[in-house]
């Protein structure tokens, strides 16, 4: 019923073309969710027949505020993606707690506290935990000596139990091309209530007829309705799903509202699952890679110029060429991830060269000066201002090749947009800052740098 009425909630939206809803898992490994989990798949209409000014981020808030149901907590997540994150991370949210313990109950006492807490923490939408309890288990218990008394063993009861009551396979019919299972139970209002399934008939070897409830206890009990293990433990999953924030700082912030807000008993644990793993296997590499890679340019640097304060001009510039990035980025609303520290990486080798290409033209505009016999202050400046004219127009056509091909990026709205567009932005927004940078901040560098050499070498020529 539920989950009926989330799918005619879901179609109310004009954008959606279809809904299908799924409860509980399917019947495969890869998807482990418990009862209680509603899997549904919604197909939108063409982008052409939405509405005017409508988003996907938008369609997704209206989608958020639409679906209210008690006792339910939404998660939107695109399907690749969520079955991408359930194969790697085991998480189905984009952040997941997993709370590890002996004892059931304890992870359910703590899996809820989290659920509680995690909801207060700013970028998190939705937070839901796992119910550890509440699910209804029909015990049959099998009474050894009452089914010796009838010739019965306990493998005896058991098969009956299991082929009866469960339903067995005995065979299968052959219909053309389709081939159909014969299933044999014992009819539905023959097994619906803890009363009937005692007074099923058995056969015994002596060709009596008995009951269930002549040899076992039927009975009701309580339980969970799923169970999960990890490294030999118990444990319990909390989903959450984080928007408008970035994952790392949302994770920050969750794992120190959790330290403070929650109790662990001796022998518990929490560990944190979710995409964020990648980021921060990603950082850790960064932070490595880039240090590395940052050294290898400098030495590249000081090969071509064999000067060191050339070498550390260019290197100086770089942090000042990708402020243009930034701006762009918090203009569009993006948040810092792997895809745009790509997009920096590529920015930074675009505003690296633009200023060795400057470097180069004004070394070769002063070098010309020297030969020409003006070696003086006026002579250098001249040299800037010959060598920093030249490269106004390759600059020009440089950035405006760079943006023309990025733009479309941006504008686009495929399969994979997201992600170019992240790539794409800092890269657009630094073909503000880069060139300006190399036009203007690099030749007033260079003029600090040889302004001196310059006045003793005039010195030298008087």
């Amino acid at each position: 019923e539920l989950l009926q009425q989330t799918d005619r909630l879901i179609a109310t939206v004009p954008e959606v073309a279809s809904v299908f809803g799924k409860a509980g898992r399917a019947d495969t490994a890869t998807d482990p969710a418990p009862p209680e989990m509603f899997e549904t798949a919604i197909q939108f209409k063409p982008r052409d027949q939405w509405r005017p000014g409508m988003t996907p981020e938008k369609l997704v808030e209206e989608l958020d505020r639409i679906v209210q149901v008690p006792g339910l907590s939404n998660i939107w997540v695109p399907p690749i993606r969520n079955r991408i994150d359930m194969l790697a991370t085991g998480i189905k949210s984009p952040i997941g707690v997993k709370i590890a313990s002996a004892r059931l109950a304890d992870i359910d006492r703590v899996a809820q506290q989290v659920e509680r807490i995690a909801g207060t923490v700013p970028g998190v939408s939705s937070a839901l935990a796992e119910r550890l309890t509440g699910g209804r288990y029909v015990d049959i218990d099998i009474d050894r000596a009452a089914a010796a008394r009838y010739g019965l063993n306990v493998a005896d009861v058991q098969s009956v139990v299991a082929s009866l009551i469960g339903g067995d396979n005995i065979g299968e019919t052959v219909e053309g091309l389709a081939r159909y299972p014969i299933n044999v139970r014992y009819p539905r209002e023959w097994r619906d209530t803890p009363e009937k399934l005692a007074a099923l008939p058995i056969l015994t070897p002596a060709g009596s007829q008995i009951t269930v409830g002549m040899v076992a206890a039927v009975r009701l009990s309580e339980g969970p309705p799923m169970l999960k293990s990890e490294n030999a433990r118990l444990s319990g999953w909390v989903y959450v799903d984080v928007r408008g924030r970035d994952l790392a700082s949302t994770v920050a912030d969750l794992q120190q509202a959790v330290a403070a807000g929650v109790q662990l008993e001796p022998g518990m644990s929490i560990a944190y699952s979710g995409q964020f793993e990648f980021m921060q296997r990603a950082n850790a590499r960064l932070k490595a890679v880039v240090p590395a890679t940052l050294a290898i340019i400098f030495v590249l640097l000081y090969l071509t110029f064999r000067r060191f304060d050339e070498a550390l001009l260019i290197m100086a510039t770089l942090p000042f060429a990708l402020t243009g990035g930034v701006w762009f980025l918090y203009a569009m609303g993006y948040n810092l991830s792997i895809a745009t520290g790509v997009g920096f990486i590529a920015l930074a080798g675009v505003a690296a060269e633009f200023g060795v290409i400057m470097l180069l033209y004004l070394k070769n505009a002063w070098t010309a000066q020297q030969a020409a016999g003006q070696a003086g202050e006026a002579g250098l400046q001249d040299a800037i201002r010959e060598g920093a004219v030249q490269r106004v127009r390759p600059k020009a056509m440089t950035v405006a090749v760079i943006v023309a091909g990025l733009l479309p990026i941006m504008v686009g709205s495929g399969t994979g947009s997201e992600v170019m567009s992240r790539i794409a932005a800092p890269m657009i927004g630094g073909m503000v800052s880069a060139p300006l940078l190399s036009l203007f901040v690099v030749p007033a560098a260079y003029w600090l740098m040889r302004r001196r050499a310059a006045r003793e070498a005039a010195g030298h020529a008087e």
